[in-house]
């Protein structure tokens, strides 16, 4: 239960009528509980029931209905409060997702078990979350999100469940710090990729960051569809005082029918700093804001 301080500290008004018709306001006494919660909608019930003004129109020989109803009203708010989870209880279950994915260098060696195990505590933490509604909270989108898990990453290519280039294969290429863009104002979606690619000796490696520019829509509440602008290179390290460069865009034609460019994903767990999404091939999806 919700940790939460209560007090007789709200009076509501109730108008009692007399057999004569003539009325009287007196003040009905209602418990006010101070929650700590990320639940927003939850939170808005509880203070709705709490705050509002309510009414209660009995006779004067029916004074037990007034108490009946007063109570019945208190019991309505004990029962939000049970229903949200507690602050202690969340921590948990993200401390849980995090601890799991620790160690797996974004999916890129998870074993089947490893797997499973950041999958259970994902949906642990979307079952406690709720639905999300983007369309009223689009705007906790917004910001630089690094990724931390992806399970299409144990394919050991870069395309994770699509085609991409082999890591650590023919071409060495160690994978850096992937993040996500998002801006909700211009609907930018930007996948940020840093790598290192090997040379032959003794030249060193050559660090670059690949920007894969997107443009996004909402689809539905909690679905996301991003559409392929370009790709651009930027040398770093060593390299940085050369300009970025745009890769030519694969035309049509020629494009892989399993890799469009496009995608889709539905957002299934998003607070202030963690952000949980699903893939429209079953990609599994752990961010944190950076």
């Amino acid at each position: 239960m919700a940790s939460s301080s209560c007090s007789s500290s709200i009076l509501l008004p109730s108008t009692i009528h007399s057999h004569s018709s003539s009325s009287s306001h007196s003040l009905l006494p209602i418990r006010s509980c101070s929650l700590n919660s990320p639940f927003d909608h939850q939170t808005r019930l509880l203070t709705t029931l709490t705050t509002t003004s309510l009414p209660l129109k009995v006779t004067t020989h029916s004074t037990r209905n007034l108490t009946l109803k007063a109570s019945t009203l208190e019991e309505n708010v004990s029962s939000v409060i049970d229903a949200i989870p507690s602050l202690p209880i969340y921590n948990e279950l993200k401390l849980k997702l995090l601890t799991a994915v620790s160690g797996l260098n974004k999916g890129l060696v998870a074993k089947e078990e490893d797997m499973k195990k950041v999958d259970a505590a994902a949906k642990e933490l979307e079952e406690v979350g709720g639905l999300v509604d983007l369309s009223a909270n689009l705007d906790k989108l917004q910001g630089r999100w690094k990724l931390i898990y992806s399970s299409a990453f144990s394919s050991r290519t870069l395309g994770g469940s699509r085609p991409g280039p082999p890591i650590g294969r023919l071409l060495p290429i160690t994978l850096g710090q992937v993040f996500q863009r998002i801006d909700t104002f211009s609907k930018d979606f930007d996948n940020i990729v840093e790598l290192q690619l090997g040379a032959p000796w003794p030249l060193p490696p050559v660090e670059v960051t690949a920007t894969l520019a997107h443009k996004f829509e909402l689809t539905g509440s909690a679905k996301i569809k991003i559409v392929f602008e370009k790709t651009t290179v930027k040398t770093t390290g060593n390299l940085s005082q050369f300009p970025p460069f745009e890769l030519p865009k694969i035309p049509d034609a020629f494009r892989p029918s399993s890799n469009p460019g496009n995608g889709e994903f539905e957002v299934t767990y998003l607070d202030a700093d963690t952000r949980i999404t699903r893939g429209d091939r079953g990609e599994l999806r752990v961010f944190v804001i950076s």
